[in-house]
């Protein structure tokens, strides 16, 4: 998932890779990636997914990036900004795109 490759290649090494939040962080992404590729029981994965993906939503909001903040560099934060206003490409070829017919 590229928001997650974004995240832990700018954002995460402001902070040492032995911090906790940051492994926190690197653990949640691997469950909800598995969580976004589980297609045996889709309602199952689904009702998971939307309570993992919204509590580390606030983990990342409330918790995380308040710390980066506090010792992240100027250049660092613009670095993190750059990547953030980075131009959106669609995947038309995503499968989801398909025609099902």
């Amino acid at each position: 998932m590229q928001h997650f490759e974004t995240e832990e290649a700018i954002l995460f090494p402001i902070l040492p890779a032995e911090n906790s939040k940051v492994k926190k962080a690197v653990a949640d992404h691997r469950r909800l990636k598995s969580l976004f590729e589980n297609s045996d029981d889709i309602r199952k994965s689904l009702s998971v997914l939307e309570e993992a993906l919204e509590a580390h939503i606030r983990f990342e909001e409330r918790d995380l990036f308040n710390e980066i903040q506090q010792v992240a560099t100027a250049a660092q934060l613009a670095d993190v900004e750059n990547h953030h206003h980075a131009p959106f490409s669609d995947d038309w070829a995503d499968e989801f795109w398909k025609d099902k017919k």
